[in-house]
């Protein structure tokens, strides 16, 4: 998903996070996080809504 995000200008950060522990027990592989700060734009959430909607599409 990251580097699908990625090639739509959408940054954001992936794999284990400081909690591979965690996740190994969990069974999970890796993440996706996206962080957001004051200074984003309504466009650029709107722009990882309709992002990741479309790479969930793809799975």
């Amino acid at each position: 998903m990251g580097t699908l995000l990625d090639r739509l200008g959408i940054a954001v950060r992936t794999g284990h996070h400081c909690a591979e522990p965690l996740m190994r027990r969990l069974g999970i592989e890796g993440t996706v996080r996206a962080s957001f700060a004051m200074y984003n734009t309504k466009e650029e959430i709107d722009a990882l809504v309709a992002g990741v909607d479309r790479v969930r599409k793809m799975f």
